[in-house]
């Protein structure tokens, strides 16, 4: 049966910013249902005007966007939370593609139902604003770290911003946390080959900062990880969740 929106497992987490009862229960009335997804399924793809919305209850996956001569551009790695299908509702068609990695959990919520979800319910709807202006705070330092950070840089960026993610999701454990994504996926994401990716993940080996391997993320010094990236504070602010 689907979780009720009252016993959601997520709500609890440090990431989220609490919710009130009533914006629990207006969060229910918005749900529809739930999905499950096989991994490598996809969710939603490029071009398409799907008539759902979905936040991430389990699992993990990613977006990304497919160039006409095949190429692709992981635009960023998806974990709990995660609010999917927003780019659709509003500009009538999704500008990149979305696959689950690993088997997911989907809340479902309807797309059409989305003007009056705004209009009746202007708290959620700012949480919902606070996501986009969330994603593109994130997608402008991505761009500066594609264009701008070395490919140690870069790879440090990336498993740092993770990394603390997870670390919020409560899905790290002694400094280790499941990170089930290839590492194609990673060199997709920063625009880099795969030698190159393997071989700056040997260097953070090498130097004992970080190991990834067999779907396993051990961060050993995330400060000094963060300070190789170049990120200037190691703290994720609290987000809504829908």
């Amino acid at each position: 049966m689907a979780t009720k929106c009252k016993n959601c497992p997520l709500r609890g987490r440090d990431q989220f910013v609490p919710m009130s009862r009533e914006e629990v229960n207006v969060m229910q009335r918005f749900k529809v249902g739930e999905l499950i997804v096989d991994a490598g399924a996809p969710i939603l793809m490029q071009g398409s005007n799907s008539p759902q919305l979905f936040t991430t209850l389990h699992g993990m996956g990613l977006r990304y966007k497919t160039l006409a001569d095949g190429k692709r551009q992981v635009v960023n790695f998806i974990l709990p939370g995660d609010f999917i299908g927003l780019q659709a509702a509003v500009l009538g068609e999704m500008g990149h593609s979305v696959e689950a990695t690993t088997k997911m959990t989907l809340c479902v919520f309807n797309r059409s139902a989305i003007w009056s979800f705004f209009k009746d319910n202007p708290e959620r709807a700012f949480a919902v604003t606070w996501l986009a202006a969330a994603e593109e705070h994130f997608l402008g330092d991505a761009l500066a770290t594609v264009g701008q950070r070395t490919a140690l840089q870069s790879v440090a960026w990336a498993l740092t911003k993770v990394y603390l993610r997870g670390e919020q999701l409560d899905m790290v454990s002694r400094s280790q946390m499941p990170l089930p994504f290839r590492q194609q996926d990673l060199a997709d994401a920063l625009g880099l080959s795969l030698v190159h990716t393997n071989k700056t993940l040997r260097t953070l080996r090498t130097r004992q900062l970080a190991q990834w391997s067999d779907g396993v993320l051990s961060i050993a010094d995330i400060d000094k990880l963060a300070e190789i990236a170049m990120l200037e504070q190691t703290t994720v602010p609290q987000r809504p969740i829908l």
